[in-house]
């Protein structure tokens, strides 16, 4: 029994690829209003950790890629490998800046 032809042949990690940039823009922006917000009513220390919290999404989108990137090696070579890469590294990260900037809205709206 041979394994059955690729659908879309590796569109479908392209989408996810894309709905991660969407994302990591979104926390990036968000995190961007805060570090305003926040830049003239607080210390030094969290406008720091704000701006550190800036990174955060890229790191995120840059594991995305590099995901997307090994996917799309596999599903378009030749001897394909029906195995796909598993990972959660990019979850973990934004699920990270998700924390931050929740954490830093919150310490925005308890001043």
């Amino acid at each position: 029994m041979s394994t059955p032809e690729l659908f879309d042949r590796g569109l479908q990690p392209e989408r996810t690829l894309l709905a991660w940039r969407r994302t990591c823009l979104a926390l990036a922006a968000a995190m961007a209003v805060v570090i305003k917000l926040l830049a003239f009513e607080s210390d030094t220390a969290t406008v720091l950790l704000a701006v550190v919290g800036l990174a955060v999404p890229a790191v995120a989108w840059l594991l995305a890629a590099g995901r997307y990137r090994r996917s799309h090696r596999r599903l378009t070579r030749a001897d394909r490998d029906p195995e796909l890469p598993a990972g959660g590294s990019a979850t973990a990260v934004a699920a990270l800046a998700a924390v931050l900037f929740g954490g830093l809205a919150l310490m925005l709206v308890l001043r």
